[in-house]
Formats: structure tokens, C-alpha cells, sequence
């Protein structure tokens, strides 16, 4: 085993790949990519807001319409851990759905590091 610190990139959620060709080509995904961008800038906080007050019905609106952007520009795991704290938004105590957020909160905001360092590009 060596004491060498991996030098792997950290995981992507941006499906640099297979997105372009969902949305038709690079130059409409630039084109789209601020939409979502502008939800997860709009969106991260209402949910902080929305676990604040306890109500996880607001938190899986929220989750919700994220959702349907996501599989478009996003790599499989990410798509589901969003799906899967909606569905959770809808039956679990709140601290079940507030810990769970606190799971996946950092990887939106890769997310959101991922498509500003693609816009610039």
C-alpha cells in the first residue's frame, strides 16, 4: 500500500458525453446548461430553508423539478440520489431527509464547479 494521496480526479456528475448528444450538440447544451444552473443556484437554498422549518413536502417540490433536468446533463448516481431523496421527502422524519440532503448538498455544488468550468471553456 502507498502513502502516496491519490491524484485521481474527484468524481464528475456532468455528463460530458452522452449530453451534448441528448440536447443536440455542444452548442445547444451551452445554451441550456444555465437553466439548470440557475435551479441548483435557486433551488439549494430553498431547500435549506424548506429542512429549516421541517417541511419536507416543499423539500420534495423542490426535489422534484430538479429531477427532471438532471438526467439530461448528469451521470446515473447523481440522478438517483436526487430521486431518491424525493421519494424519502414524502415519508421520512425530517431529520432522516435533512441528513440525507446534507449527503448529496456537496455533490450539487460539484455539480454547479462542473458546468461554471464548462461554460468557460
Amino acid at each position: 500500500m502507498s502513502d502516496t494521496p491519490s491524484l485521481a480526479p474527484p468524481p464528475t456528475h456532468l455528463d460530458l458525453v452522452n449530453a451534448p448528444e441528448r440536447v443536440g450538440g455542444d452548442d445547444a447544451m451551452r445554451q441550456m446548461l444555465p437553466m439548470l444552473m440557475e435551479m441548483l443556484e435557486r433551488d439549494g437554498p430553498a431547500i435549506e430553508a424548506a429542512l429549516a422549518q421541517g417541511d419536507t413536502q416543499m423539500v420534495g417540490k423542490l426535489l422534484h423539478s430538479l429531477k427532471g433536468c438532471m438526467p439530461i446533463f448528469c451521470h446515473e448516481p447523481l440522478c438517483d440520489a436526487v430521486t431518491a431523496l424525493e421519494l424519502s421527502s414524502k415519508t421520512a422524519p425530517v431529520d432522516v431527509v435533512r441528513s440525507s440532503y446534507a449527503a448529496l448538498a456537496p455533490q450539487l455544488r460539484q455539480l454547479q464547479v462542473e458546468i461554471n468550468r464548462y461554460m468557460g471553456a
